[in-house]
């Protein structure tokens, strides 16, 4: 027996719960694609948190990415010691069934099924205001970059492909990093 995917109202029912002092916001046109809701909201492309979900080992995990990056595979088998062909897309019924919202919809927060692991992209540290989705196709919410962090208990790693912006991001820490180790 399927079930029916949760609703926007579930979602503020827990950003209301978790303290987040934020309200979905309701798009005529469709926000599914990060894309698509970063034209709607007039913010950039990165700023857009993606709720990708995954089955990893045939466990359930969570990743949240920037709008303009691609998640790496790779890094997530060897993050959960698996081989890269255990780590797959969620199928659309896992989607609901699991995680309870359809493809394009899926927020950070306020899933089906709980304790699922979430990691979060770290080049979503550039932005102190993000946008989520908000459990339909055409509802979002902001939140700040910390509090994302914070409320989610996720954990911040370098899950994305290597690209200009992760070498950049890699070479500031490693400056930071001789710094400290100079002090």
């Amino acid at each position: 027996m399927s079930k029916h995917p949760l609703t926007p109202q579930h979602v503020q029912a827990v950003l209301d719960s978790l303290g987040l002092k934020t309200q979905i916001i309701f798009f005529e046109e469709t926000t599914a694609t990060s894309q698509q809701a970063a034209d709607q909201i007039g913010c950039e492309l990165g700023q857009i948190v993606k709720s990708i979900a995954f089955m990893v080992n045939g466990q359930p995990v969570l990743v949240l990415t920037s709008g303009d990056q691609k998640v790496d595979d790779r890094k997530l088998a060897r993050h959960f010691g698996v081989g890269r062909k255990k780590v797959k897309t969620a199928k659309q019924e896992e989607l609901v069934e699991i995680f309870g919202y359809e493809a394009g919809s899926v927020p950070p927060i306020g899933h089906r099924v709980s304790g699922i692991p979430l990691l979060i992209d770290a080049t979503l540290e550039r932005f102190e205001t993000l946008y989520a989705a908000g459990g339909a196709h055409n509802a979002i919410f902001a939140v700040g970059y910390s509090m994302l962090v914070y409320k989610t208990k996720g954990v911040v790693m370098d899950v994305v492909e290597e690209n200009e912006l992760t070498e950049t991001m890699q070479m500031i820490a490693d400056m930071t990093e001789d710094d400290q180790a100079s002090e």
